[in-house]
């Protein structure tokens, strides 16, 4: 009958063990971002149509203006975030993360291709009979509400009460439309204004490829914690006065072994060596050589160590760190464990990871298996993998997106820009978030992977509108665009960056790390689409001449009238 004593194993370990959920923050913050695009892009298009229109055409209209760009953006969001959730990523909660986003994506997308155009559709009835939107009754007549006080003409007035017919297009008379088409069109392409806008890009690239040049991987478990969790006090002060040393590292031998052989114990010496260790055996031999005690064999050792070197008061802590087991007479040690301490210099996180890498071959390799483990390691381990699979994903992606502007070619020139935006935008956020002491880490780079997109969902509709307009000028060109596209990206970017103030309340360093990456993500995304794209497009290609060519030649084909009579004999033309 076999027997085994089974003591009771403490954790020696760091008590780093209070961590704050936010996935669902995060989820939410990402989702809505181009959930509300596509819903202020069609209402946009929506905007845009005729009033006069019957309401099915006014749908058309909207849907083929905003869903081929929308359906293409989702797709990119798709591909990107399923490249996440697939079986390449080793990053368990990065996989989770990236199914719930594809999800959300789908949820999005099929909720504003359905459920929104219904609510167009109803909508477009409504305008069309003169019923309220809100309270869906038959709107008063204008003599009707002039006998009524002020606040109920408010609400009951639809604005068309003052003409005798609606206006063909009231969306010119949108406050944000009216702003941009009368105010700041105006003032971003004057030309006293550019040259500022261009040394605010200089400024803008400078501190971003400084920033760029000190990007370091500083990946810190305090932003995994409640920042009021007891554990960030804990890590505060470990990392202030103990950073030197690594943390203490269970060494624990899962097998029966043979301490007493002379080739176990210079195994064990070789495998320690290097390290601090608390080891019950290096204790065990100094106790056999001080008291000039033989244990060369297994039952010399064993008892020893039960009856003599465990029961001193001085190594009674040991008891916990070997295991024993009783078959009849016989003692065997069939599991041990020892502690080790490594030195290491103040970036400490990069040596640990390489004693990690360093030991765990040694576990397969030696002819002593062992494990060595400490709760940290799951954050070593997470931070050892939390550039390398975002950064391949990131890559796979831009990959991708070069592929696919390739393929479904609008103009090439349109495509050019659109890839020197993303890339400018990228390289901002992950410039001036170095700056702003956000290190590389997991959530750092899932960020800068939703910007790629993010990005792409504000320019592209810009961009596209810019390549393929037929104004005679660029400047032109760039003020149809912004009329056109200006007021769905303030409203999403506006939207979108009110989203990220409840982040600011909750008590967690890695929300924290979040709201900075999305609000540089939002805030150069805007600078871009507002500022320097509307500048620096009226500066280089593509060049509007040809349109001037086209439009001049239709014109002098108007100016040439031709007439052709026919008579009764087909083969008499008379040309006037």
């Amino acid at each position: 009958m076999e027997s085994t004593t089974l003591p009771c194993w403490e954790s020696r370990s760091s008590p780093w063990v209070t961590i704050h959920p936010c996935g669902n923050r995060i989820l939410t913050c990402l989702g809505q971002g181009h959930g509300t695009k596509g819903v202020f892009e069609l209402l946009s298009g929506w905007r845009r149509t005729r009033e006069n229109v019957p309401f099915k055409d006014r749908v058309a209209d909207a849907y083929s203006d905003v869903m081929v760009t929308y359906t293409m953006t989702s797709s990119l969001y798709l591909i990107t975030f399923g490249m996440g959730a697939s079986p390449f990523t080793n990053i368990e909660a990065v996989k989770v993360f990236c199914q719930n986003m594809c999800v959300s994506i789908l949820l999005n997308y099929f909720y504003i291709f359905s459920f929104f155009g219904s609510c167009l559709v109803f909508a477009g009835q409504l305008e069309q009979n003169r019923y309220h939107s809100i309270f869906c009754c038959k709107i008063p007549s204008a003599e009707y509400l002039d006998r009524k006080p002020v606040w109920f003409q408010t609400v009951m007035s639809d604005g068309h009460q003052q003409t005798s017919h609606h206006e063909t297009n009231p969306y010119q008379h949108h406050f944000i439309q009216h702003f941009l088409r009368e105010h700041y069109n105006e003032w971003i392409t004057n030309i006293y204004v550019k040259p500022f806008v261009v040394i605010l890009y200089l400024i803008y690239a400078s501190f971003s490829f400084m920033g760029c040049l000190q990007i370091s991987d500083r990946a810190n478990i305090i932003n995994l914690l409640a920042s009021d969790s007891p554990s960030v006090s804990y890590a505060v002060v470990q990392q202030k006065y103990f950073s030197n040393y690594s943390p203490v590292i269970g060494f624990y031998i899962y097998e029966p072994l043979e301490y007493w052989n002379s080739s176990v114990q210079e195994d064990l010496r070789r495998l320690c060596s290097g390290f601090t260790a608390v080891s019950w055996v290096e204790q065990y031999y100094q106790f056999l050589k001080v008291s000039n005690i033989s244990a060369n064999n297994k039952s010399n050792f064993i008892s020893v160590l039960q009856s003599s070197f465990l029961k001193k008061p001085e190594f009674q802590h040991f008891r916990n760190d070997i295991i024993f087991s009783k078959a009849g007479d016989e003692n065997n040690i069939i599991a041990s464990r020892l502690y080790l301490v490594a030195r290491t210099s103040r970036d400490k996180q990069k040596e640990v990871i390489e004693v990690l890498e360093k030991l765990r071959p040694l576990s397969l390799s030696k002819s002593i298996r062992f494990i060595v483990f400490n709760p940290s390691f799951v954050f070593m381990d997470h931070y050892g993998l939390s550039v390398t699979v975002p950064v391949l994903i990131a890559g796979f992606g831009v990959l991708l997106v070069l592929i696919l502007t390739f393929f479904l070619v609008i103009h090439p020139l349109g495509n050019f820009w659109l890839i020197l935006s993303v890339t400018s935008i990228e390289l901002g956020v992950l410039g001036l978030m170095t700056l702003w002491n956000v290190g590389m880490d997991c959530i750092s780079i899932l960020c800068l992977i939703y910007t790629l997109n993010f990005a792409i969902d504000h320019c592209a509709p810009l961009l596209y509108t810019f390549v393929l307009a037929t104004e005679h000028t660029r400047t032109q060109c760039i003020k149809s665009s912004l009329q056109e596209h200006g007021t769905a990206i303030l409203q999403n970017i506006t939207s979108f960056l009110i989203g990220l103030v409840p982040l600011l309340f909750v008590p967690s360093n890695l929300t924290f790390t979040l709201f900075k990456c999305l609000l540089l993500t939002g805030g150069c995304t805007l600078l871009h689409c507002f500022v320097i794209l509307p500048v620096f497009l009226t500066f280089f290609p593509p060049s509007k001449k040809h349109h001037k060519k086209k439009k001049r030649a239709k014109r002098k084909e108007r100016e040439e009238i031709e007439c052709i009579e026919i008579q009764e004999n087909p083969d008499h033309v008379t040309t006037v």
